[in-house]
């Protein structure tokens, strides 16, 4: 199920497999981001708010395979904009 819907979003660079994805999430410490992964295997994880400018992680790639693959496990992701993060902080 995961790896089909992954192949069949391919971009021309050849996609990480979720097992690559979580070593290079654990060789950079980025354990909270491991954890929202099991957490959406487990179904403990339905959707997601991030900042889209911002993101998960630092690394470009990486991001976009760690949101791919939270969408394959069923996370609708939310983005919202600097702004809207702004307005919510002010409340």
């Amino acid at each position: 199920m995961y790896n089909m819907g992954r192949e069949m979003k391919k971009r021309g660079a050849e996609l990480m497999t979720k097992d690559e994805i979580l070593q290079s999430l654990k060789s950079k410490g980025l354990e909270d981001i491991i954890e929202l992964i099991e957490d959406a295997e487990k179904g403990d994880l339905e959707e997601l708010e991030l900042v889209e400018s911002i993101g998960l992680v630092h690394d470009t790639r990486l991001n976009d395979e760690v949101l791919q693959l939270l969408q394959d496990l069923g996370v609708e992701l939310i983005f919202v904009t600097d702004d809207e993060e702004d307005e919510e902080e002010e409340d």
